[in-house]
């Protein structure tokens, strides 16, 4: 048997090694990201505008048609919206790795393509769950009665928001050219799921068309996911839950599949044909 020349490693693999490196990349993507004090900033102030200010300005009509907490409503919302929007609005970095061909380096590694956008998605999973969790205290700061049981019960939808993002803000960026594109298209993709999503209000009685428009939006799902597990067993649960929590759970695993297959394949093909 040929002895391995002298001064070569031998490669690594199997599943120990891939996991190192996802976790590496996650923990990279961390670092970066909570030194962005200008992005973490933004991203606490939009939601609490929201739940304080929306959430106050609506409360008349709400209560009176509703009987519930305009504002209680709108956090449980805008928390699912926020949880989404940062992990998918991280992915943006993979269009700044590519400008600083720090992608290349990662895409010589020695790990599979999976391996490397779902570290950078477990990364801005993590950072949104930092943040989500001073949502969830500032919704308590401006009167959302909460339980333990009830917290405990958004621990589950609140991961499903930040994968479902991380995936649609990677399969979104992964073929873009430059961060200014990304920006450009990414808000022009989440807006409208801001509306369409029921993030402030359920969507109850709409048209037919847009109906239809609304369940191809990703956020839709786990804005349903979290008020059905947040109002569960409580009174007005019919009122603010419009899907079944089984069927959006089972949407939002196909979605996360199928975006984080089609992200990883595109983002290997990016860097191939560079």
């Amino acid at each position: 048997m040929t002895a391995p020349l002298a001064g070569r490693l031998p490669l690594r693999s199997g599943p120990a090694h891939e996991l190192s490196g996802l976790l590496v990349i996650a923990q990279r993507d961390v670092i970066k990201l909570l030194r962005d004090y200008p992005r973490l900033a933004v991203n606490l102030a939009f939601p609490v505008l929201l739940i304080g200010g929306l959430g106050t300005i609506l409360q008349p009509t709400v209560g009176r048609v509703t009987g519930l907490s305009a504002v209680t409503l709108a956090f449980t919302g805008v928390l699912a919206a926020s949880l989404f929007q940062s992990a998918a609005a991280g992915m943006i970095s993979i269009v700044e790795d590519r400008e600083n061909d720090f992608s290349r380096e990662l895409f010589v590694t020695p790990v599979s393509r999976l391996t490397l956008v779902t570290g950078k998605v477990a990364g801005e999973t993590l950072v949104a769950l930092v943040q989500g969790a001073a949502v969830v205290a500032f919704g308590v700061a401006f009167g959302v009665r909460m339980s333990a049981g009830q917290l405990a019960a958004l621990a589950a939808p609140a991961l499903a928001c930040c994968l479902l993002g991380g995936a649609f803000g990677l399969a979104t960026v992964a073929a873009l050219p430059n961060q200014r594109s990304a920006m450009q298209i990414f808000q022009f993709l989440i807006i409208p799921q801001y509306v369409l999503g029921g993030v402030l209000v359920p969507l109850g009685r709409v048209p037919l068309y847009l109906n239809v428009v609304a369940h191809v939006m990703p956020m839709r799902y786990v804005v349903e996911l979290t008020r059905a597990a947040f109002y569960a067993g409580r009174p007005g649960y019919r009122q603010v839950v419009t899907g079944r929590p089984l069927t959006d759970a089972a949407v939002t695993a196909g979605l996360l599949l199928a975006l984080m297959v089609i992200g990883a394949a595109v983002f290997g093909h990016r860097e191939r044909t560079r």
